[in-house]
C-alpha cells in the first residue's frame, strides 16, 4: 500500500522512527519494521511515498501523526532561531500516536536508561510475556496484554532486566487490570487532569506522564523535560528565568519536582498548543550536536 505525501505537509520516516518516542522500530535493509502493541508492520519512505505493508492506510496514517498540519504546526512553534534550526534540520518529524499501555509500560522501563536499554527491556518483555509473530521471515512479539503482565511474578519479570523498575511494571499492571483504567477516557480529559491520574500510577513520574501523554494521549501541549531538554533550556532559553534559578539549575545533577514543572510550564507557556513538537524537535536536534 502507498501513501502520498504533500511536499507542503513534509513526513520523513527516518528521524520520526529515530528521534527517541518509539523503541520497538528496527531497519532491515531498506525497511523499517516496527511493532505498535500487537501489530506487526513494515514501512519505506522513497521521494514522496510512504509504502506501508500489514496495515491499513487509517492505522498508518494515526499512528505516524500523518493528520497533523506541520505547516500550522511550525507557524505556532517557531519562536526563535534555535528552535526553526531544529525544524529545518528535521523537518517532517512527527509525533507517533502509540498504543497508551505500550507507552506506559515503555516510559516506566525508560526512567535512567538510555534508548538501547530500553529497547531491550521491552524485548524481552515482549518476547516473555507477548506473542510470536513471524513475518517477511523474522521473528517478532507483540507487546503484551495487561492481563500477561499483572499475572506475571517479580521474578519472572526481573529476568527480563528491568532491574528496580520491575515492581513499578508489576504494580502498574495489576492497577490498571484490576481498576480497568480507561485511556480512552484519560484522551479526553485535560492535560492536568490526565497528568495526575497517570502519576498516580506506581513508576510514573512527571516526565514518564508527560511522555505518555505526548506521545500516545494526543496531549500536543505536553513538554517532557530530560537531560537533553533541560541542557537546551541552559544554552538557549535561559533569559527567561531568573539568574537565581539558572545558577541553581546548572549546580544540581537531577531536577527536583518543582524545578521540572517551572521548565516545563516555560515550554508549553512559550510554545503554546504544539509544545510537544517543538520538545521533540529540540531534544532530537540537542541529542545529535545541534
Amino acid at each position: 500500500m502507498k501513501i502520498k505525501v504533500d511536499p507542503s505537509n513534509p513526513f520523513n520516516l527516518e528521524v520520526t522512527l529515530c528521534c527517541g518516542q518509539a523503541f520497538r522500530w528496527e531497519k532491515k535493509g531498506e525497511w523499517w519494521y516496527g511493532v505498535a502493541s500487537d501489530r506487526v508492520f513494515k514501512s519505506r519512505q522513497t521521494s514522496g511515498i510512504l509504502e506501508i505493508e500489514n496495515v491499513d492506510s487509517d492505522f498508518a496514517k494515526r499512528y505516524f501523526g500523518l493528520n497533523d498540519e506541520l505547516d500550522n504546526v511550525y507557524s505556532r512553534i517557531c519562536k526563535d532561531r534555535y528552535i526553526k534550526r531544529a525544524v529545518e534540520m528535521f523537518s517532517g518529524l512527527r509525533i507517533l500516536r502509540q498504543d497508551p499501555w505500550e507507552c506506559l509500560i515503555s516510559y516506566i522501563c525508560a526512567t535512567y536508561k538510555n534508548i538501547a536499554a530500553i529497547k531491550h527491556m521491552l524485548f524481552n518483555v515482549s518476547r516473555r510475556f507477548g506473542d510470536k509473530v513471524r513475518f517477511d521471515g523474522f521473528d517478532f512479539y507483540t507487546f503484551p496484554p495487561v492481563e500477561n503482565l499483572a499475572r506475571a511474578s517479580l521474578n519472572d519479570l526481573l529476568q527480563c532486566g528491568l532491574g528496580y523498575r520491575t515492581k513499578y511494571v508489576q504494580e502498574t499492571a495489576r492497577t490498571v487490570a484490576e481498576s480497568h483504567v480507561d485511556f480512552d477516557h484519560l484522551r479526553k480529559m485535560d492535560y492536568k487532569e490526565a497528568k495526575r491520574e497517570l502519576m498516580s500510577l506506581p513508576g510514573v513520574g512527571p516526565k514518564a506522564a508527560d511522555c505518555i501523554l505526548l506521545f500516545s494521549l494526543e496531549k500536543l501541549q505536553s513538554f517532557p523535560v530530560d537531560v537533553w531538554i533541560r541542557r537546551a533550556i541552559l544554552r538557549h532559553y535561559a533569559a527567561h528565568f531568573s539568574r537565581e534559578f539558572i545558577a541553581r539549575l546548572r549546580e544540581k545533577e537531577s531536577l527536583a519536582g518543582s524545578d521540572y514543572e517551572k521548565l516545563s510550564m516555560f515550554g508549553r507557556t512559550y510554545f503554546g498548543e504544539f509544545a510537544g513538537y517543538a520538545q521533540e524537535y529540540l531534544f532530537h536536534y540537542e541529542r545529535t550536536g545541534g
